[in-house]
């Protein structure tokens, strides 16, 4: 497999990036190839620093401008063309890479994704497909940030999408797909929210109808769906807690001698608590609905997220994911045709 990534843009620096990039080839024997994109000069002392010089496996694609966190992702489009983001993902338009990681900004990376990958037919818009983990498992969140704002149709794609995911990456064989609400009775939620569950019902999805913030880390669904503003709250909410749990637990377990004894006992059990609240060991985000895989890591990524990023590239680079996925979009086009599949009075544009 061939990877394209871009080390520029995120919160750590390209050196921090890299390190993981050397991680994992180290673990992965599977990837032939590196393309690591940013300015040259500026890369060349930090492939030495992090041990890449001379790895016949890594090249240097050269891009002399960088999409920042704080930039206009239509401005940055236009008036950047030489940004390290769309570099890499010409690279999988050219079919120079099978696969794009960036940590860089987000919207520039949807939108170049958009124009330079190029959507599958039918999908209106592609959505981030965020792995949380649950009490036994883990689900999947769709949108997790790309679509603030959402008509019922693009709800209903992003279920399908979603379930998919979940099917082919998860190996659930009826992935249950929930539409988040305030409350599980038909008569919550928003006209958004109603018109896209009526969609969702006339597909031959496993539907659960509406779901709460309860079902989502107690195993109550595997793919939970909503428009990208309440999906980007709920996945850094969700990290949030992750964190200040393992603060609190390493607080309280520190605190007198007893505890620490204690804590020294179980330390196999706590480790791999810790393991499933973190999210770096969950990769990067996929980019669903496009022709080619795109992966989204964190802005804060650090090595240990970039290297199971191109572990899970790899393995969905074996996949016939994307055909699998166009031929559920054209089954639920039909229903897309209905009149509830446009946004009634007072929802979102």
């Amino acid at each position: 497999m061939r990877l394209a990534v871009d080390v520029m843009g995120g919160d750590h620096g390209p050196g921090e990036l890299l390190h993981g990039v050397r991680e994992g080839l180290d673990g992965e024997p599977g990837i032939s190839r590196v393309v690591v994109v940013g300015p040259e000069d500026a890369l060349r002392p930090l492939l030495d620093a992090s041990g890449l010089s001379g790895e016949p496996r890594v090249r240097v694609r050269h891009a002399s401008e960088v999409a920042l966190m704080t930039d206009d992702a239509a401005v940055a489009i236009r008036r950047k063309k030489d940004a390290s983001v769309l570099r890499a993902l010409e690279l999988v338009r050219d079919g120079e890479a099978d696969a794009v990681i960036s940590s860089g900004n987000t919207g520039c990376l949807y939108a170049g994704a958009c124009v330079r990958v190029g959507r599958l037919d039918g999908v209106m818009r592609p959505t981030i497909a965020c792995i949380l983990p649950s009490l036994h498992g883990a689900w999947v969140l769709v949108d997790g940030g790309a679509n603030p704002e959402c008509e019922p149709g693009h709800l209903l794609q992003f279920a399908v999408m979603g379930s998919a995911y979940a099917r082919v990456l998860m190996g659930i064989e009826r992935p249950r797909v929930g539409l988040l609400s305030n409350g599980s009775e038909d008569s919550k939620g928003t006209e958004l929210t109603r018109a896209a569950l009526a969609l969702m019902r006339g597909t031959d999805l496993n539907t659960k109808g509406y779901c709460e913030g309860y079902d989502l880390f107690m195993d109550g669904v595997d793919v939970c769906v909503c428009d990208g503003f309440v999906g980007n709250i709920v996945l850094k909410s969700a990290e949030s807690i992750g964190k200040a749990f393992r603060g609190m637990l390493r607080e309280e377990l520190t605190a007198t001698a007893a505890r620490k004894a204690g804590a020294w006992m179980a330390r196999g059990g706590l480790r791999r608590i810790a393991e499933r609240l973190n999210p770096e060991v969950y990769g990067g985000a996929p980019i669903l609905g496009l022709k080619g895989w795109v992966f989204k890591v964190h802005g804060s990524a650090r090595r240990t997220s970039m290297r199971h990023a191109m572990r899970q590239a790899l393995r969905c680079h074996g996949l016939r994911f994307h055909e699998a996925l166009a031929g559920e979009i054209a089954r639920a086009a039909p229903v897309l045709a209905t009149p509830s599949s446009r946004p009634s009075p007072g929802s979102p544009p």
